[in-house]
């Protein structure tokens, strides 16, 4: 909880955990590990290979139950037990691998697994689909975050570049998302024209009141659009730096072990 000079009143992080335990066998993933998301924020997470920040995700996402500790969504401790959980509540993730259907078509991945069924009898009892409504929100959805390039709402992702797959699954996030992003690794194997694209995306969902977690390795995109980041060090936060205020050396150095900040988390 951080205090908004603007009205003087203590800020309510819009997902936050705190003393997260997750524990493999005889390895420890989660080691008392605390996360603080605000409200219309961009927050990045890095951290080593190893370093736990994936496990913290997918506790945040509903893909992973921890041992130990506690979620609060906009201060209301919360239970995720699956990934359903999380998306009832407002939060959608981009996965690295986007979990798209390639064969399918983009207006028919946007709705995966949400589909809008025919009203009346149609849909209720012979469960059919009004595919001219999912049309005309995932093309809606699209143009609200520029991504016009696309030829038809009814060709097959198959067909789209790496780029615009990536868009589609931003696309889905933010129609569905009403609280929390989560974006993982989103310009990973992308080229720079459309890692630049991505970014703005990122940008775009932000601006219309989103709070965003992205988890990258790309230090340069990092730097360039967080307000804060998450360093993610043996399990725990190791601290949350401004990237106003640091260096990418120092960044690298804070979660490689190489220095310590002033601010570290005792262990």
């Amino acid at each position: 909880m951080t205090l908004d000079l603007k009205n003087s009143q203590p800020k309510v992080p819009v997902l936050e955990a705190r003393g997260l335990v997750k524990r493999y066998g005889r390895v420890t993933a989660l080691d008392g590990a605390d996360f603080e998301l605000f409200p219309g924020e961009i927050l990045a997470v890095i951290g080593d290979n190893g370093a736990g920040k994936s496990s913290l995700i997918r506790a945040l996402s509903g893909a992973l139950v921890p041992d130990e500790g506690e979620i609060r969504l906009e201060g209301q401790p919360v239970c995720f037990r699956t990934p359903l959980d999380a998306q009832a509540a407002g939060i959608e993730t981009v996965y690295q691998s986007l979990a798209l259907a390639p064969s399918l078509s983009i207006a028919d991945n946007m709705f995966l697994g949400r589909e809008i069924r025919r009203p009346g009898v149609l849909g209720s009892m012979f469960r059919m689909l009004d595919r001219r409504a999912m049309q005309r929100i995932a093309r809606e959805k699209l143009t609200e975050l520029g991504l016009m390039t696309v030829q038809s709402i009814n060709q097959c992702v198959e067909t789209l570049s790496g780029g615009q797959r990536q868009g589609v699954a931003v696309a889905r996030a933010a129609a569905f998302g009403s609280r929390v992003v989560i974006m993982d690794e989103p310009t990973a194997a992308l080229g720079v024209k459309e890692s630049r694209r991505v970014l703005e995306l990122i940008l775009d969902v932000r601006r219309r009141g989103l709070a965003i977690v992205l988890i990258s390795h790309n230090m340069p995109h990092v730097f360039e659009i967080a307000d804060r980041i998450h360093i993610h060090r043996l399990g725990r936060r190791l601290t949350v730096i401004d990237p106003k205020a640091y260096s990418m050396s120092d960044a690298v150095a804070f979660m490689t072990g190489a220095k310590t900040p002033a601010d570290a988390i005792a262990a």
